[in-house]
């Protein structure tokens, strides 16, 4: 047909009608074609760009082509040669009309005293003053910076250099209707270029404080604020990349630089409980936002391992805290915690679950969730002995011997008190009255080691005597403390204080703003609040608010080593994480806003405490 060279100007008129019409129609059906199957492609059709200019709001369904990045300056990730790419991407599932169960209790019935609501208000504008004074020192001092130090004033970098307070701190900003601040904020984070960061990247903590705090910021502005989107697809191109192995677990330390330049990278055969299995719930909303399904991809990957080996392990329904991401293998380790390098594994199993809407693959997450809680109440928690006989359960960790036998370690971390909030969570979402009760206990262990501490604060991990059974739900043992035994002890209660630091965690506010927000008792305000004059008040610098270095100091009995007003005078350490800003501050806040802000029931808390809107 080629070589007829028919001109077609020589073709009757109405070939030359039926001509022009079957090109115009081949023309849409192509066009129809790429547009719902971008796949298909043509030179002659240009893709068309999908980044949306001013969406009306956030979607409700994953958006369909999927979203692409604008064009600009910056390294794209996506452009970098992956060596093990997946060719069939799981897909987020199907809308439905499940409907969750209820969260937060029913404020709406009541009618506080007007004398709560004057308090209420003051209280959160205490603690909204001292955000503002430390966001004002790291503006001043540290900007675009990873972290202020606030007794020299100076900075440091501690993750990948892009500004890890900057972006940690941007949904706070707009929680407390810091608006003018978000925005100058939002313009900084606009110039940051997700290319090499510094050194080896901790990519845990990359997704939690950067990409959590990214995706939670762009959540709040009704998905209006494009620049932010644009940053999280950035940066999740960049996350993703760590997940280019043979098996596709993720490479949780990592170097950019060598990815870059098209070098193989391993997963670690001494891994990270929690490393390996906190992406779910960033990388599940990122998908959602943008349509893109690797990023959902990734996370169904993990925990399909996780599904397939949880019943394998030395103490079946719970993971150890080492675990090989090369094999992947997750049965070997002997350790098995609720603290650090673990904790985070256990909390993203309801959130996930509740981020997805109950569909039904999401039952997978409940189920697992349930099986590891239960595990959980019969080996990681324990009452201990205190002075009052307090009806408190203690978050621990515990070893299997070589005989199989399961010995409890009795200790107990400040970061493990996030357990209470997570057992309260699921025991909403899931229908568990008595998971209630256990979350109600293992908040209260926490409560209880702030007002026992010798300066009010918590220590970041020490050992307790346990009573003598076994049960943690068997109420009936004599756990009657015996003064004989204080003199072994550091402190009343207090076995050994191992690490006597506080870090400014945010773990047992935490819990109490969950507690607060869903049992609706008001004693968990005057709780917090307590706290927060305790940590304020021994925390607080020349320019914002540091870490300390012992909590358990004590004066002498003449009174030395106090302040004049009574106070204890502790040494301080030159350290302040953006957790301070992205999560302990915020919940200290949350916790005397009125409780429809920020609902549990309309959004759900990554581990970082950003929240992303369901």
């Amino acid at each position: 047909m080629r070589n007829l060279k028919v001109s077609p100007r020589h073709l009757p008129i109405r070939s030359r009608i039926n001509t022009r019409f079957s090109g115009l129609l081949l023309f849409i059906f192509i066009y129809l074609l790429h547009l719902y199957h971008p796949q298909f492609s043509l030179e002659i059709l240009p893709s068309p760009l999908r980044f949306p200019s001013s969406p009306a709001s956030c979607p409700i369904i994953p958006p369909y082509p999927s979203i692409t990045s604008s064009p600009n300056n910056v390294f794209n990730w996506r452009n970098i040669t992956q060596h093990y790419p997946v060719e069939a991407f799981e897909q987020l599932p199907a809308v439905h009309t499940k409907t969750l169960a209820r969260i937060q209790h029913d404020f709406d019935s009541e009618n506080p005293p007007l004398y709560h609501e004057l308090m209420r208000k003051r209280r959160q504008a205490a603690i909204k003053a001292t955000f503002s004074r430390c966001w004002g020192a790291y503006k001043e001092l540290a900007w675009k910076q990873d972290e202020l130090l606030p007794i020299s004033g100076s900075s440091k970098t501690t993750f990948g250099g892009w500004g890890a307070t900057l972006v940690d701190s941007l949904d706070t900003l707009w929680i407390m209707n810091m608006k003018d601040e978000f925005n100058e904020a939002v313009a900084a984070v606009a110039e940051i270029d997700f290319v090499d960061g510094d050194g080896e990247l901790n990519m845990f903590e990359t997704t939690i404080r950067y990409l959590g705090g990214l995706l939670s910021a762009y959540d709040l502005t009704e998905c209006k604020e494009k620049r932010l989107l644009q940053k999280a697809m950035e940066l999740g191109d960049m996350i993703y990349a760590s997940f280019d192995t043979p098996n596709r677990m993720p490479v949780t330390r990592w170097v950019a630089a060598m990815a870059v330049g098209g070098e193989v990278q391993e997963a670690a055969q001494q891994g990270v409980l929690a490393e390996l299995a906190s992406f779910s719930l960033e990388f599940t909303r990122l998908s959602q936002l943008t349509g893109d399904m690797r990023y959902y991809d990734a996370t169904t990957r993990v925990i399909d391992v996780l599904a397939r080996q949880q019943n394998e392990t030395r103490i079946p329904g719970l993971w150890p805290v080492g675990v090989n991401l090369q094999t992947p293998d997750l049965t070997k380790d002997t350790l098995f915690s609720l603290g650090t390098m673990a904790d985070s594994a256990y909390e993203y199993l309801p959130k996930t679950y509740q981020i997805l809407h109950g569909a039904a693959s999401a039952t997978q997450y409940k189920s697992m969730y349930e099986t590891a809680t239960e595990a959980m109440i019969q080996h990681l928690l324990f009452r201990p002995i205190t002075p009052d006989n307090a009806d408190i359960l203690a978050p621990t960790s515990a070893r299997v011997q070589r005989d199989g036998s399961i010995v409890r370690d009795h200790s107990v971390q400040h970061l493990s008190c996030f357990t209470g909030g997570m057992f309260a969570l699921g025991a909403k979402l899931f229908q568990n009255a008595s998971h209630l009760e256990y979350a109600r206990r293992v908040t209260e262990s926490c409560i209880w080691s702030y007002d026992n501490a010798p300066n009010g604060i918590m220590p970041e991990i020490f050992t307790m005597l346990a009573c003598s059974s076994a049960s943690p739900s068997n109420n009936s043992v004599n756990c009657t403390f015996n003064p004989l035994v204080w003199p072994a002890q550091q402190f009343p209660g207090f076995e050994t204080v191992i690490d006597a630091r506080y870090m400014l965690r945010p773990e047992a506010i935490e819990s109490v703003f969950y507690m607060y927000r869903i049992t609706g008792e008001s004693r968990y305000q005057d709780v917090a609040w307590k706290m927060f004059q305790q940590v304020e008040r021994r925390t607080r610098t020349e320019f914002a608010n540091a870490a300390i270095r012992d909590v358990t100091r004590k004066m002498d009995r003449s009174g030395n080593g106090g302040t004049e007003d009574g106070w204890q005078d502790l040494e301080k350490v030159d350290s302040m994480e953006s957790f301070w800003l992205a999560e302990t501050l915020k919940y200290f806040y949350l916790v005397f806003s009125d409780p429809g802000w920020m609902s549990l029931d309309e959004w759900v808390f990554n581990t970082e405490a950003h929240p992303f809107r369901l």
